[in-house]
């Protein structure tokens, strides 16, 4: 579709910014920060990429690379004043978990998942997964959530549902003793790669408390045949980093290291309980650390050094986690917590910045997932992004709209999501090509089934 938004106000994003310190007592004497600038004006899009940001005055310049004088449009869409922004990219997930949400609560990760949730889950079918998917996409929506990283045990169906809701889905592989093998996880890279241009498939394993040390050299040996970075639940619990370094007098950092499963980089999901290894193999190798507050608050966790991994110069991605340990699946409510957590362990309340944690729920995101064409607003890049409305009582007064986001932004502004250049989301309207209410019937089903 070919859609023109106008009056409207579009981020954008200042690369390689620097501020010096002004005189406020923060961690660095130059910090470096992503910096955010709000423009008044008009967007474009032909197709499924943005093809003109600007005020309205320089078009011809659009006009002069295309045969044709005018542009017919599918919608003009008055933004009224509302701002058009990159789309977060929620890069922590397991989406298919969403009939677990408060099934299972107030219990540590262990007994949480070997009790409750994987007892569970040996229940459900390709089917239920393909419907508790549908679920999960649309709460994404609803939250600006334009992609995610969704690591399952059975990622097929999960991606039929990203590839009929137009949504877009980065899978990893959930691979440990108990489900899938090295040559399904190859299938699955080609296949889920080749279903869709909105889908792809990167190299992972679940933990190493769930995974032989065979399974992972030939993980190692996986990614490094097909060139994929390679992912997994890293460094969340300090009893997860103690076992491991009792079996093999490493960090599971380290042990990823030694196999070469870092050769074409990946990161870890949670990062907790990061030794000083493992800080120097994660910004040797370019990884990123995605941290899920929420979760991990939630699980009793613990608290991601996010400052740390900032001072090192160690990026930094935002998941929500599976909508089993969260509950919900709110990049606001992540964001917030990204910064308030940290400033709570460090003492310093000027810590991790809202800047920076705004750049880690989208671009930082884009990044850990390969997703480099939709990370920021601009010319060329895919349309995946969403409108904030600003009419309501916490986006005022408009002192700062990053801050805004960060510190008092909620789902409530979301008025819409687009993905690919297509509206999947509206003013709390769906355009998914199927009704909530049915989606809403399969999961309660699906529990109902499961549970007697």
């Amino acid at each position: 579709m070919n859609i023109r938004f106008y009056n409207a106000k579009i981020l954008l994003l200042k690369q390689d910014s620097v501020i010096e310190d002004a005189g406020t007592e923060i961690s660095l004497e130059v910090q470096k920060r992503h910096q955010f600038a709000l423009v008044q004006g008009e967007l474009w899009i032909k197709g499924n990429r943005i093809l003109y940001i600007g005020d309205g005055t320089d078009t011809d310049r659009i006009y002069e690379n295309m045969d044709e004088r005018g542009i017919v449009w599918d919608r003009e869409i008055d933004a009224e004043g509302n701002v058009l922004m990159p789309g977060f990219k929620n890069a922590h997930t397991h989406t298919a978990m969403t009939f677990l949400r408060s099934y299972a609560d107030d219990l540590p990760l262990q007994e949480w998942l070997n009790k409750q949730v994987f007892p569970m889950e040996a229940k459900i079918t390709q089917e239920d997964i393909y419907h508790l998917c549908r679920l999960g996409i649309m709460e994404y929506l609803t939250s600006g959530i334009t992609s995610n990283f969704d690591m399952y045990f059975a990622p097929l169906p999960g991606a039929k549902a990203s590839v009929d809701c137009g949504f877009r889905t980065v899978f990893t592989s959930g691979l440990n003793n108990f489900c899938q093998s090295l040559p399904e996880v190859k299938e699955l890279y080609h296949e889920i790669g080749e279903m869709s241009e909105r889908t792809s498939f990167v190299m992972g394993f679940h933990a190493e408390y769930t995974t032989s040390m065979e399974l992972m050299e030939g993980m190692a040996a996986l990614a490094q045949e097909v060139k994929s970075p390679v992912w997994f639940h890293n460094a969340e619990t300090a009893l997860e980093v103690e076992e491991c370094k009792q079996r093999w007098g490493k960090t599971p950092t380290e042990i990823a290291e030694s196999l070469g499963m870092y050769a074409y980089g990946g990161g870890g999901y949670h990062c907790i309980y990061m030794e000083e290894k493992d800080f120097s193999i994660f910004k040797k190798r370019g990884l990123t650390a995605v941290t899920n507050p929420a979760s991990n608050l939630k699980l009793a966790s613990g608290i991601a050094p996010v400052k740390r991994f900032l001072e090192e110069g160690i990026s930094v991605a935002i998941g929500t986690d599976g909508p089993a340990s969260n509950n919900c699946l709110d990049m606001f409510r992540e964001m917030f917590l990204v910064s308030g957590l940290a400033k709570v362990r460090e003492k310093d309340a000027a810590c991790v910045p809202a800047e920076e944690v705004l750049y880690m729920a989208t671009a930082g995101g884009a990044y850990a997932m390969g997703l480099t064409d939709c990370d920021c607003l601009a010319e060329g890049k895919l349309a995946d992004l969403i409108m904030i409305d600003l009419n309501q009582p916490n986006m005022q007064p408009d002192n700062n709209f990053v801050k805004n986001i960060v510190y008092s932004g909620s789902k409530q502004n979301v008025l819409l999501t687009m993905v690919d250049g297509k509206i999947l989301y509206e003013k709390q309207k769906f355009f998914i090509d199927v009704e909530p209410k049915e989606v809403y019937h399969h999961a309660n089903e699906i529990i109902r089934r499961i549970r007697e």
